[in-house]
């Protein structure tokens, strides 16, 4: 993005801090953390909770400490006070990476308690949870009511019924360092708007790492001594190296599983998954250290300076604008195929819960999802999961559940750096023409009971491509072969 106003030093100081202050919140967000520390072990797993408090477990809220997704639980609490309910509704958060959260959960519902009402599941996890039954089939409206966007409301279903609601969604994002660029390598903005605008293939974003590579070679000054290769993405052997794989994959036309999990691939299929990934990650553009990196550390080095690309998630969108601002900073769809990711709200199973429990569980996830609350997440930073957050006037955060500071005046920030530029309707400015387009356009991740085995066979066939100098000398072929082989040996096939 160009033309914002510029950060003030002190300002670019604090946004600096913010980025590995939200480097550090990710690894406990359960979207693709890995084990970074999170709170206290005694915070995951409260005792029973019976009367009228209904129990929310999730993970850490990567908008901060006190961050939306609190003031929408607040919000709740405080309608129920003056509507005269007994009820009122807390967040537990569980600590450690993805693994172990949804580990948490699958023993906490499995024991049949009702330590947990609501559970906040990634949106991979909703077929397993489903399929074992810990979680209720909700009615077709909470998942889809004409407004929520179509590739969303598909990820809270199995099996053609609804078990979850969409809270919060995600897809990848290209961002893009403007200094480095245009400052730096003279592209012309006319190939940047349309960057901006997903016009480009990988092919035309490639020929730009090459200026950039050329630049950095020859530049005497400042600017390019911290930059080492021209992008980095997650690409270390967890989550964030299948959603890699997954993207690489799909934008060669390979569908990995049908819709009911069963595996629909072949050698022949995969062999071009296996080039186009190869052609992204093996190429002198690639970080090394990204082959060992995740969230946090692909931003810290994107940050800091050490690439010009980077793929990420759309919240990293308000950390880096408070580091970097408009003159550095760009975002742009993912060429190519990105994957759709998110978390979806699910109300427990257990029998110990009594029908009127439930109907008051239902009544809360309606709540934070409605679309006053989509479009408080929008505001925060997070992807919402309905067309009115992105184009419709008359839906706003209203003040009883905005954090304070969420809502800056068009086109600023807010003090302390912390927020970004928005449009006239208040939303983040990119929110509209990139980041909507982005979601209609993303690609699923295989939907199967089966995931944590996929996720497993296809990152450990991926990443020998980098870690095994056998593999890496084989030809596509080869890699393709075992890959189907341990893809079959997981998945049941049709």
């Amino acid at each position: 993005m160009s033309g914002g106003r510029r950060h003030t030093g002190i300002v670019r100081s604090l946004g600096r801090s913010l980025v590995w202050c939200a480097a550090l919140l990710l690894g406990a967000t359960g979207c693709f953390g890995r084990g970074e520390a999170g709170p206290p072990a005694g915070t995951a797993s409260p005792r029973p909770v019976t009367g009228t408090q209904l129990v929310i477990a999730t993970g850490v809220d990567v908008t901060g400490k006190n961050g939306i997704r609190k003031h929408l639980v607040d919000a709740w609490n405080d309608l129920q006070e003056k509507e005269h309910s007994p009820y009122r509704a807390r967040a537990v958060v569980l600590p450690g990476s993805a693994d172990l959260q949804r580990s948490q959960l699958l023993a906490a519902l499995q024991s049949g308690g009702a330590a947990y009402d609501i559970v906040n599941l990634d949106v991979t996890w909703v077929p397993e949870f489903a399929a074992a039954g810990l979680v209720r089939e909700l009615p077709e409206s909470f998942a889809d009511d004409g407004d929520v966007l179509p590739k969303v409301a598909a990820t809270a279903r199995w099996q053609g019924k609804v078990y979850a609601v969409p809270y919060n969604s995600d897809v990848g994002l290209l961002y893009y360092r403007r200094d480095y660029l245009v400052g730096g390598a003279g592209v012309d903005e006319k190939k940047l708007d349309a960057l901006a605008r997903g016009r480009t293939t990988w092919d035309d974003v490639a020929s730009l790492m090459d200026a950039v590579d050329a630049w950095a070679r020859t530049d005497k000054s400042d600017k390019s001594k911290n930059y080492r290769n021209a992008w980095t993405s997650q690409l270390s052997a967890y989550e964030g190296l299948t959603v890699n794989g997954v993207e690489a994959f799909a934008s060669a036309g390979v569908r990995l599983t049908g819709d009911d999990g069963t595996y629909t691939a072949s050698p022949r299929m995969l062999e071009k998954g296996v080039a186009e990934f190869r052609r992204r990650t093996a190429s002198p553009h690639t970080l090394e250290d990204a082959f060992a990196s995740d969230e946090a550390g692909t931003l810290k080095d994107f940050a800091e300076g050490r690439t010009a690309f980077l793929r990420h998630w759309p919240y990293a969108y308000r950390t880096l604008h408070a580091a970097l601002g408009d003159d550095k900073l760009g975002v742009a769809p993912l060429p190519g195929a990105a994957v759709l990711g998110g978390q979806n709200l699910a109300v427990s199973a257990s029998p110990a819960m009594p029908e009127a429990r439930v109907r008051k569980a239902r009544e809360l996830v309606a709540f934070l999802t409605d679309r006053t609350s989509e479009r408080c997440l929008l505001d925060a930073g997070f992807a919402a999961t309905r067309t009115s957050s992105y184009t419709d006037p008359g839906v706003s955060c209203d003040d009883r559940r905005a954090p304070p500071g969420a809502a800056a005046p068009s086109g600023t920030a807010s003090e302390g750096g912390g927020d970004m530029p928005r449009d006239a309707a208040r939303r983040p400015r990119y929110a509209q023409d990139t980041l909507l387009p982005a979601l209609k356009a993303a690609a699923l991740r295989p939907r199967t009971p089966l995931y944590g085995a996929f996720t497993h066979a296809f990152t450990t066939e991926l990443a020998a491509l980098h870690t095994s100098a056998t593999a890496r000398a084989a030809p596509d072929e080869d890699i393709a072969q075992r890959l189907d082989a341990a893809l079959r040996a997981v998945l049941p096939s049709g």
